[in-house]
């Protein structure tokens, strides 16, 4: 199935400029449902499996806006000095396994820790693995990652400048709740959601994210009430 949806390509690496050989997901991919948390359920394949490149000479991992992308030669050069020496040649494989997706991940945030990454960055990732054992329903590891995610999304409310990743700072509030929603957490659920619901200046100039808002709160409202009458 694999080999359906993903093809390789040569890409060079951004920290020893070698081409590295990387995989990329076609584009046409039927959609069967979506979490709350912006998690795309795809009809037998998940591209967040091949989202992580991988140098397969230096070991360098990132997603592809940080391989092509130019990044600032002060965090090259830092990447470098921690690489050069590792000997971390990685086996190029055309087909990644949950742990070897879930490894170029963990590997990608390492890289992000050396250079000090932005945290909504780290949230993503984060994120993804979550996903990634959600697919595998192993809901103790996912559970650990969304907690992981949640957090860093706050953290880079308030340190970064949004848009950041495509999410506007309503969308990140949006999804920090739903990230609380699917743990279970319906308190600090609400407390996110209460934020994007009580301004009306989101819902004119973000009505999708004020919807999506309202949809989940009306989720909880009705759990609370199906859990009282038991």
């Amino acid at each position: 199935m694999a080999s359906e949806n993903t093809f390789v390509v040569e890409k060079t690496c951004p920290i020893c400029m070698k081409e590295t050989r990387v995989i990329k997901t076609r584009s046409r991919l039927v959609v069967e449902k979506r979490d709350e948390d912006l998690c795309v359920h795809y009809k037998g394949f998940s591209p967040y499996y091949y989202r992580i490149w991988i140098c397969e000479h230096c070991g360098f991992a990132g997603d592809e806006p940080t391989f092509v992308n130019r990044m600032p030669n002060k965090h090259r050069e830092k990447l470098w000095e921690f690489l050069k020496h590792k000997d971390l040649e990685i086996e190029f494989t055309e087909t990644r396994t949950l742990p070897d997706a879930v490894a170029s991940f963990l590997m990608a945030l390492t890289y992000l820790d050396i250079i000090n990454g932005p945290a909504s960055k780290k949230a993503s990732y984060n994120l993804n693995v979550a996903w990634l054992y959600r697919f595998g329903a192993y809901k103790d590891r996912e559970q650990e990652y969304l907690a992981k995610a949640a957090e860093l999304f706050d953290v880079s409310l308030s340190k970064e400048r949004y848009p950041v990743g495509g999410l506007t700072d309503n969308a990140a509030v949006y999804l920090i709740g739903a990230i609380y929603y699917r743990m279970g957490d319906f308190e600090k659920c609400t407390q996110y959601l209460s934020r994007i619901i009580s301004d009306q200046n989101v819902r004119t100039s973000e009505p999708k994210v004020f919807d999506k808002a309202r949809d989940l709160w009306g989720d909880i409202r009705s759990n609370k009430k199906s859990a009282q009458k038991k």
